[in-house]
């Protein structure tokens, strides 16, 4: 039993990997910008797995909410010896006519919230000789569709410098790959689900599950699903003209409403 640190809880992905913690016996600390869903879920994982659950709101797009979530992190009362970082959002748009600020705060919340809150991690869990990092990435990363793209393989790149650094230390580092999940994502960004056909979804206990038993194992890339890890092999061996033909800017723009 420990302290998972899981942001973005409030949905997808990061709720799920949040009542999966639960169900292993880790105490947990969610965090997301909105303090009444927040609220709600810790409600329905404390009454249901019994463990404790503090609730953080923070907006990670600002250097006030991550200054919040780095000082729990530093905390030595009920240390925190997981760290999810799974905040983010789909753009739903194109770079160019497309709004600066969004994508400004999209870079704020994959990015650099990512880099502060694994450094502020890492050097706590290194002083106590334990502990993990998932970074939740996207098979995206291994394609050219866009800023978001963009994003999610700094995040593959960052995860796996950032676990050669921790070698040898007991703490380790773990970037999570994805593909098509079905959670309120796609929806929140604008996109159109149906544009890609049932067999590519995967489902998200899934892959909180593959995740989880990637981090127990010190993995470091983990991909859900058999297919998904072909291709995602399938695009980092390719030549890079062939992948930006093939998962390019066109490719998101047909689930672009």
């Amino acid at each position: 039993m420990g302290t998972a640190l899981v942001t973005g809880a409030s949905s997808g992905i990061g709720l799920e990997l949040a009542w999966q913690l639960a169900a292993a016996r880790h105490h947990l600390v969610l965090v997301a910008r909105t303090a009444d869903r927040l609220e709600k879920v810790a409600h329905q994982i404390r009454s249901a797995a019994g463990v404790d659950v503090e609730v953080l709101p923070a907006d990670l797009a600002t250097a006030e909410g991550r200054d919040v979530v780095v000082d729990r992190l530093r905390q030595d009362h009920r240390p925190v010896g997981l760290l999810v970082n799974n905040a983010g959002f789909g753009l739903g748009q194109h770079l160019l006519g497309g709004d600066l600020a969004r994508e400004e705060r999209a870079l704020e919340v994959m990015v650099r919230s990512v880099l502060v809150l694994s450094k502020a991690a890492a050097e706590a869990m290194v002083a106590r000789g334990r502990g993990a990092i998932l970074n939740v990435s996207s098979m995206s990363a291994f394609t050219t569709m866009g800023t978001y793209a963009a994003h999610k393989a700094w995040a593959v790149t960052f995860t796996e410098a950032l676990a050669g650094e921790l070698d040898g230390t007991g703490v380790t580092a773990t970037v999570l790959c994805p593909g098509l999940v079905r959670t309120e994502f796609h929806a929140n960004a604008g996109l159109d689900a149906s544009t890609w056909p049932r067999a590519a979804w995967v489902g998200v206990d899934k892959v909180a599950t593959d995740a989880l038993r990637a981090v127990r194992r010190g993995q470091v890339l983990v991909t859900p699903s058999l297919r998904y890890a072909a291709a995602g092999a399938a695009l980092r061996l390719a030549p890079r003209r062939l992948v930006r033909a093939v998962a390019g800017p066109a490719t998101s723009a047909r689930a672009i409403t």
